[in-house]
C-alpha cells in the first residue's frame, strides 16, 4: 500500500469561490463558443447576456441558445 499526500487545496468538497467559478465558466464559454474574445468574455454580465451574446454570434435561436447556455452553466451563476 502507499501513501498518497492529499493537498486540501484541491478537495473536491471546496467550494469555489464566486470569482473562480466565473472564471472556469468563462474558460469554459470560451472553449465551447470559439467566436467570444477575451475582451468579449470579460464584458459578459450574467446567464441572460451569456444568451444574447450567443444568439448574435452565432445566430441561433433563442431557445437553443438558452438550452446551450444551461447545459453549459450547470445550475453555476456568472
Amino acid at each position: 500500500m502507499t501513501n498518497v499526500a492529499s493537498n486540501s487545496n484541491a478537495s473536491p468538497t471546496t467550494p469555489a469561490t464566486s470569482a473562480e467559478t466565473r472564471q472556469i465558466v468563462l474558460k469554459e464559454v470560451g472553449a465551447k463558443w470559439g467566436k467570444f474574445s477575451e475582451q468579449d468574455l470579460s464584458a459578459i454580465k450574467g446567464k441572460d447576456d451569456l444568451v444574447a451574446q450567443v444568439v448574435a454570434k452565432y445566430s441561433l435561436d433563442k431557445a437553443q441558445a438558452q438550452r446551450d447556455v444551461d447545459i453549459l452553466l450547470k445550475g453555476r451563476q456568472i
